[in-house]
């Protein structure tokens, strides 16, 4: 979980997605994801977490729902939602943090 705090923990807004290969609703933000990604260039970052991958990060951070979308600056949880989002939303939102 210390590469977890590391990954957060920057001054640029992180979108973390979390998702699994066998969630239809979480491989269809896939495409949106790498638009928003390349939207922001490098003022932010976007990072997909598989949760069967990493149950303990999330069951740490209460993932119930898929995608889960959480943005954090600083360390910090500015922002958490869960279902499908587009790519004009998140990057309205993630522009609020820039």
């Amino acid at each position: 979980m210390s590469k977890f705090g590391e990954l957060i923990d920057l001054n640029i807004p992180v979108l973390l997605d979390f998702y699994a290969e066998w969630n239809e609703h979480s491989t269809s933000m896939h495409p949106v994801l790498r638009d928003v990604a390349a939207a922001l260039g490098d003022k932010g970052k976007v990072i997909k977490i598989d949760v069967d991958k990493n149950k303990e990060l999330s069951q740490a951070l209460r993932i119930k729902g898929l995608p889960t979308l959480m943005i954090y600056k600083k360390g910090e949880m500015v922002w958490r939602q869960s279902g499908e989002q587009d790519a004009n939303t998140l990057i309205g939102i993630l522009n609020e943090y820039l």
